[in-house]
């Protein structure tokens, strides 16, 4: 059942190694932005930009950056953007 707000869940698992899913809901087709950043704010992977439909969503991440290279071990945030939505949350790679 969809319901009229935004829902993004923890990662699981959390900590991971080396693949972890984040799963949300968007209640109306937004324009969708997933990114990963590292502690001091830079961006590290870019994992969705772009159009979706409303309706429950799963992205994984493979713990590689955006030069499809594997990141060291730490504390990574995630940021999930729909129109006016935004919402991070933190998580755990484990080596």
């Amino acid at each position: 059942i969809l319901s009229d707000e935004f829902i993004v869940n923890d990662n699981y698992p959390n900590p991971f190694n080396p693949v972890t899913s984040i799963t949300y809901q968007i209640p109306f087709d937004a324009d969708v932005n997933i990114t990963i950043y590292d502690m001091n704010g830079r961006v590290i992977k870019t994992l969705l930009d772009g159009k979706q439909s409303a309706g429950h969503k799963s992205i994984l991440w493979n713990a590689k950056d955006n030069k499809n290279e594997l990141v060291s071990a730490g504390i990574y945030l995630y940021t999930i953007k729909a129109g006016n939505y935004r919402k991070t949350r933190k998580m755990v790679l484990i080596k």
